[in-house]
Parts: C-alpha cells; sequence; structure tokens
C-alpha cells in the first residue's frame, strides 16, 4: 500500500481512512473535520480499508516531520463525537533514551479525539509546544476517553 504522503504539506495534518463501510459517515467526518481552518491532508484510498494501527505506523515510518496521524476507522465512523485515533508516529530510535520512550508512551501510544481537537493538537506538536503524552494523558481521564479541546 502506497502511504498516500506523497502531496502532503509540511504542516498538514494527516487523517487516514481505514473503515470504508460508511460513506455519509465519512462524509460527515470529513465536513467536523474542515469546519476548522487548518492544512489537512486526507488519505482516501481503499487500500488502507482496515489497516490496523500497526499497518499505518509501518507505512508511515519514513515520512519526515510527522509525530502523530489521525485514523478515521470504525470507532470513527459509528461514534456520536466522531473520534478519530491520534496516533504517534514516534518511536524508540526517535527518543533519547529509554526513558523519553516510556515518558512518551506513559498513557499509551494512541488516543481518541474529536475533530475539532485536530488542529489544537496537531499544530502544538508541530511546534513542540505540548507532547503526545499529555494529550494521551487527557484523554485517559475524561470520562469517555475521548479528547476534546477547550
Amino acid at each position: 500500500m502506497s502511504d498516500g504522503l506523497e502531496s502532503r504539506g509540511d504542516f498538514d495534518a494527516v487523517i487516514i481512512r481505514t473503515d470504508y463501510g460508511d460513506d455519509q459517515a465519512w462524509r460527515g467526518v470529513r465536513a467536523a473535520l474542515t469546519r476548522h481552518e487548518t492544512h489537512l491532508h486526507f488519505v482516501d484510498d481503499p487500500a488502507w480499508a482496515g489497516a490496523t494501527v500497526d499497518d499505518v505506523l509501518t507505512a508511515t515510518r519514513d515520512a519526515e516531520d510527522l509525530s502523530v496521524v489521525f485514523l478515521a476507522d470504525h470507532t470513527t465512523m459509528h461514534s456520536g463525537a466522531q473520534a478519530l485515533l491520534a496516533v504517534t508516529t514516534l518511536t524508540r530510535e526517535d527518543c533519547a533514551d529509554d526513558d523519553d520512550y516510556a515518558a512518551l508512551t506513559e498513557s499509551g501510544r494512541d488516543f481518541r479525539t474529536t475533530p475539532a481537537a485536530v488542529p489544537d493538537i496537531h499544530a502544538n506538536l508541530t511546534i513542540g509546544n505540548l507532547a503526545f503524552e499529555e494529550y494521551a494523558a487527557w484523554a485517559r481521564e475524561s470520562s469517555d476517553g475521548v479528547y476534546r479541546s477547550a
């Protein structure tokens, strides 16, 4: 499967569709994402159907300046919040040492977030203002496990 990132802009948030069972739900997710002025790159190719987090990480491992991807998976398409799965693309090799990697993944290597929060997460991770583990912890602390921007 092609990674679909060839035409991605340097500052684009990457949204990868992995569920192809409901085109209407996908249109709703896209509409929710595009309501917010941000740079988005959609990977919408049926070759990604059913892709797991590990599949996505393998396919995107060589992408430069990409620390997070947002997956529109089965849960996204069928949840009222349209909660995307935010996944860190950073590996142990990207971290200074084992302690840094342990801190990065302490709350997991992924978390759920609303479409409205994608610009906040992507911008803050891109400029290093906040770290992935902070967002993951906030998501885990919420009653439904979904991060929502303030």
